[in-house]
């Protein structure tokens, strides 16, 4: 029964889906979403009741011709301290046709991936052309996959990389300038790192501001993928309202991140933000929103994820994994 179902690991997850791939694989995914032709559920993120951990569950659909793909893992922010992943979970494709299993796979490397490989995407229909100074803030798995995928869509020139612990942001300092062949620099302050940079990548579990909006230079584009439940805020009040005032409010889909983005949800909540401001990804990338008006303008883009990402990058890895011969 189980002979032609593949069985993915995550080493051989991550051989299959090549960061262009998982690129590629998210700009179909917030096309479909955008053009409103993808299955999507809403998601599941339940805070346990023992630790500090979090059980998710992502369904979705991405067309007729690829089938249901389930996730479903947990965040455990204390993994950090010991050099793991906070993120781990497991992948289950469908058939299009007959709902048949066609693969499990290791669903932690896809996560990484898609994860970052969709902030590329944001950043490269959200920033100015000309950005080249990335600020990162976090020196995990996360923090380090969004300064790769960034690299592939914008001629970067330089890294600040902060982190709460010296040890691990100069790590992360010099396997990215090795990976990267560019200046990286480890900084001793959050303000220090994100201070006339063009792009920042909060990549962070952090419950309280890592990036407020009085450091950010003109034009600046801020990424967060770290506040994708109501009681996570990477960044401040002001980073909403200078986006808000001068540029947008960009998130992966306006009703998920107003259930579960705490920025946008506590912003929701005050009054300062109303519904219609959250302008969603899939509209720019299809034409129907154009969040930057000028090069000055600030831009906030919000990530909690979305089981479409999973579809795209899980059936990638499908069709990679067939065309091997596997």
């Amino acid at each position: 029964m189980t002979d032609d179902v593949l069985f993915l690991s995550g080493d051989q997850v991550t051989g299959l889906l090549g960061l262009d791939a998982a690129i590629a694989s998210q700009r179909a995914a917030f096309g479909a979403l955008g053009a409103d032709t993808a299955d999507l559920p809403g998601k599941i993120m339940h805070p346990s009741r023992f630790d500090d951990s979090v059980v998710f569950a992502y369904v979705s659909r991405l067309s007729a011709d690829t089938g249901a793909v389930a996730k479903i893992g947990s965040v455990n922010p204390g993994n950090a301290a010991s050099g793991l992943p906070t993120v781990h979970a497991v992948i289950t494709a469908l058939d299009p046709e007959t709902g048949r299993l066609v693969a499990v796979m290791d669903g932690t490397p896809v996560t990484t991936l898609r994860t970052a490989a969709a902030s590329a995407v944001a950043v490269d229909a959200l920033s100015t052309p000309d950005s080249a100074d990335l600020a990162l803030l976090g020196s995990g798995t996360q923090a380090l996959a969004h300064a790769r995928a960034v690299a592939r869509v914008r001629e970067v020139k330089s890294v600040r990389v902060w982190s709460p612990t010296p040890r691990n942001r100069a790590r992360a300092a010099q396997r990215l300038a090795a990976d990267l062949g560019i200046a990286v620099r480890a900084v001793g302050t959050a303000e220090e790192a994100v201070t006339g940079a063009s792009v920042v990548a909060a990549c962070t579990l952090s419950a309280t501001p890592v990036v407020r909006g009085e450091w950010l230079a003109p034009g600046c584009t801020v990424v967060s993928v770290g506040s994708f439940e109501p009681g996570r805020r990477e960044v401040d009040a002001e980073v909403l309202r200078r986006a808000a005032r001068s540029g947008a409010v960009v998130v992966d889909d306006p009703a998920t991140a107003a259930a579960h983005a705490g920025p946008v949800v506590e912003a929701l909540r005050e009054g300062r933000l109303a519904h219609e401001d959250l302008v969603g990804l899939g509209a720019v990338l299809t034409g129907r929103s154009f969040p930057r008006s000028g090069p000055g303008d600030i831009v906030y883009y919000n990530s909690v994820g979305l089981g479409i990402q999973d579809a795209a990058a899980a059936w990638a890895v499908v069709e990679a994994a067939r065309k091997a011969g596997m």
